[in-house]
Formats: C-alpha cells, structure tokens, sequence
C-alpha cells in the first residue's frame, strides 16, 4: 500500500493528520505503527492550537527520524534536518497556501465555533485528506533523496 493510501486510510479512522503522516512512514523510520501513533497524538489540529498544520508536523517528524543529530556533536546532521524541514514547509506553502492551520482551512479550529464551522462545511472530510495527500508526497520525495 502506498503512503498516501496508509495516510488516508488512517485519517479516515479518526486519527489525527499528524497520526497519519508520520504512521504512514513508521516502519521503514524504524517505529512501530503503535510507536508513531503515539508519538504524534498531540500534534493534530495544529497542535489543538491551529497553528502548523499536523499533516507538517507528521511529516517533519519523518524527516526528523531520517535526518536528524542523533548523537553529540553530530551538527551536520542538525544542519542536515533543519534544510530539509525549511524545504518542506516552503514546498508544503508553495503548494497549499500555508502551512498554517487555522489560514489553510479558513477558520480557528482551537475554538468551538471554528470547529463547528469545519464540521458544517466538511472541511475535515474535504480539506483535510488533501493536505494530508499534499504532505506525504512531499516528505516521500525528501526522504528519497
């Protein structure tokens, strides 16, 4: 199954877009799908705030587990993370908008009346698995560098 297809399939069960995204590439990052279920838990919604996107969030953890300084002094591989984390917000932003939350569904998912606003106009049904598809496409191409 692709990633994009594991992503939605994920989303579609509820799970946070975080969740999907970084569960999609679990187990070639070397997580469990459990492990990156979890990890991710408090980071949809834009981290319940509308702030970054957890579909970015996800997928910036992804690159975290490829890219990133693991061991001290390992600053070229901090360097390394931190290259590919600016490419794929601007790549995310070029492509959707924003990277934003609350600017790419047009409304403040931290409030109830934002959140009843997506509810009655199916934007987490219609927007969400977009941003979610356009995420993982990206950190796919990133992490097959």
């Amino acid at each position: 199954m692709k990633h994009t297809e594991i992503a939605n399939e994920l989303f579609s069960k509820r799970y946070y877009c975080s969740q999907a995204v970084l569960a999609s590439f679990a187990e070639e990052l070397g997580l469990t799908k459990e492990q990156a279920l979890k990890v991710a838990a408090c980071f949809g919604g834009g981290m319940c705030k509308a702030e970054v996107c957890g579909a970015c969030t996800g997928a910036i953890m992804a690159l975290g587990l490829k890219y990133g300084m693991h061991s001290d002094g390992d600053y070229e591989s901090q360097k390394k993370a931190d290259r590919y984390t600016s490419r794929f917000l601007d790549e995310f932003a070029e492509k959707n908008g924003s990277y934003i939350c609350r600017e790419l569904l047009n409304c403040d998912i931290s409030t109830d009346e934002g959140k009843a606003y997506a509810r009655q106009n199916g934007l987490f049904g219609k927007e969400c698995p977009k941003l979610i598809e356009s995420a993982v496409i990206i950190v796919d191409k990133l992490l097959n560098e």
